[in-house]
């Protein structure tokens, strides 16, 4: 039997977001995959819906915003951003309109893309914008809250960032360090991250649930 669950995928074109979309068109759970971006992704196929969405002007499409799981890993960095303003936009108020809107059309579980060590109180303003992300995201009424703590992530991305793949060539050498205690910080494929996402909504469960990147790794 086929399901018909819907699923809303925003960030589609990011490292994880490009892994689970492939996993939810893959996935007979869901039989319509509604992807929002700034852009149209070069993919097609049966299930897929593309809407571009201005992320400034959430609002104006809310009515096409309608899914049962909603799949966020919207995410840039400072430098990309250019500015902390920018980046808190970016990663915090499109994560949070994007759930509240979604909520508002009775969706049943939002998913998102956090970070390791998010801390609303953290000193660390990456840290801090992620932590104030995921607080005010569990405050939602969605039957469930997924919230996914990645260590640094590992795959091609589309552009070019030094500083972390300098990061990842030294994690690829030294992973046999990161046991035990350190294992939190072993870097994670976003193709295991995007696993963990799915794995996790076909639980259907309740509450809000939070997966560090030391367990979202038995999904390699």
């Amino acid at each position: 039997m086929v399901s018909a669950k819907a699923a809303l995928i925003a960030g589609a074109s990011g490292l994880v977001g490009s892994h689970c979309l492939k996993l939810l068109l893959q996935s007979p759970r869901y039989n319509k995959v509604i992807s929002v971006g700034r852009k149209k992704l070069d993919v097609e196929h049966p299930k897929l819906q593309q809407i571009i969405v201005d992320f400034d002007n959430l609002e104006k499409h809310r009515h096409s915003l309608i899914a049962d799981d909603v799949y966020c890993c919207l995410g840039t960095t400072i430098k990309k951003a250019g500015s902390k303003e920018k980046f808190r936009q970016v990663d915090y108020t499109y994560v949070v309109n994007l759930a509240k809107i979604t909520s508002s059309h009775f969706a049943t579980q939002f998913l998102v893309v956090s970070a390791l060590g998010a801390d609303a109180h953290s000193r660390i303003f990456y840290n801090r914008v992620k932590g104030e992300m995921e607080e005010d995201v569990k405050k939602l009424p969605f039957t469930a809250v997924h919230i996914f703590q990645p260590s640094l992530l590992l795959g091609e991305r589309q552009e070019l960032r030094l500083g972390e793949k300098a990061a990842e060539v030294f994690m690829k050498g030294a992973g046999f360090l990161f046991n035990g205690p350190l294992r939190k910080y072993k870097a994670i494929h976003a193709q295991t991250v995007a696993k963990a996402m799915l794995e996790a909504a076909k639980q259907d469960g309740g509450g809000v649930l939070v997966h560090p990147s030391e367990q979202m790794q038995r999904y390699a």
